[in-house]
């Protein structure tokens, strides 16, 4: 391939994916593995997906022409302060063939480079988790937020299932029939609307089915949330506005006010159209009216367009970015 290959990775916690491309804007290999997050899963194991995720990216192809790399990672400084997690991702690019340089970057700023190839943005990413950061010269700088469960991710899907939960909670402790969003709560983790004749007994068994899990698969009850507010059901509704409200604010901290770069959207909670997508885009909308709304598109083709903009060879990023986005130029 005369023109120059590059390859790009999003390692997420439920999943990586690799992209090879060309610098002619030429998709020539994918590959898909299960979660590699190396906070959530160790950083072998993590480095085994990035392995599985390589190797059939890279079937095709040569690795030896391979030109460049970039691997997209969520808690990047974490691994980069960890010796023993980076040589096991030194290791496996080595051992699948790769001999070029690469870079590991935050998760977000492939999620913004999926979604425009201005080089001044922001992006604001709501799945799991929730984060902010502004863009400056394709590189990240401030920060809002993704501080993790725990501590923070405000309007992300782990804080609209433990609100949704919550919600389940009040209507038991106030002695009133379950609301339709908790409804779907009891159902989906007690398998019964059935509410026993001393209330505080399914309280119980609801905050001891809830505890004896990870706290982080609260975030699998967002889509209860997301379509109780489809059905107008006015407590999941006040939840999305909250949600919204906290997700602008994280953009809010870190973006200027007369800013008018892109704002790109990134993450599952933003992938389908729902009250909370309508509500984000519209604080959004209010407080920067100039500013274009982007989505991000797949992260591993973000960040491998982010390996070919590194290289000098490539004389135009944004003509590479249109081709890998948007082939048909619509």
């Amino acid at each position: 391939m005369s023109d120059g290959i590059v390859v790009g990775l999003d390692v997420g916690g439920t999943s990586t994916r690799a992209t090879v491309v060309s610098l002619s804007g030429e998709r020539i290999g994918t590959g898909r593995a299960g979660g590699g997050n190396p906070t959530s899963h160790g950083a072998e194991q993590a480095a085994e997906q990035l392995r599985v995720a390589l190797t059939d990216a890279l079937a095709e192809i040569d690795p030896g022409l391979v030109w460049a790399g970039v691997i997209g990672l969520a808690g990047a400084g974490r691994l980069l302060a960890d010796p023993a997690g980076r040589l096991a991702f030194a290791r496996v690019w080595q051992e699948v063939g790769l001999r070029c340089e690469y870079e590991i970057v935050g998760d977000a700023l492939v999620a913004y480079a999926s979604g425009t190839a201005e080089p001044d943005g922001t992006i604001l990413i709501a799945g799991t988790g929730a984060i902010a950061a502004e863009v400056r010269d394709m590189a990240l700088d401030r920060v809002a937020d993704g501080h993790g469960w725990l501590l923070g991710d405000a309007g992300s899907g782990f804080w609209l299932g433990r609100e949704a939960v919550r919600q389940a909670l009040a209507d038991l402790d106030r002695h009133q029939p379950p609301g339709p969003l908790s409804t779907l709560v009891l159902t989906e983790l007690l398998g019964s609307t059935e509410v026993a004749a001393r209330p505080r007994d399914t309280v119980d068994i609801l905050v001891q089915t809830v505890t004896r899990r990870p706290a982080v698969e609260l975030a699998a009850l967002a889509p209860l949330v997301l379509r109780a507010g489809i059905a107008d059901d006015p407590a999941a509704i006040a939840i999305l506005d909250e949600a919204a409200r906290l997700l602008a604010g994280n953009v809010e901290r870190i973006r200027p006010a007369d800013a008018r770069t892109p704002i790109v959207l990134g993450g599952g909670l933003f992938f389908v159209d729902t009250p909370l997508v309508h509500a984000v885009r519209s604080a959004l909308a209010a407080r920067w009216p100039d500013a274009p709304l982007r989505y991000a598109d797949d992260g591993s083709l973000g960040a491998a367009w982010l390996a070919a903009r590194r290289l000098p060879e490539l004389t135009d990023p944004a003509e590479l970015h249109r081709r890998l986005f948007d082939p048909l130029g619509s």
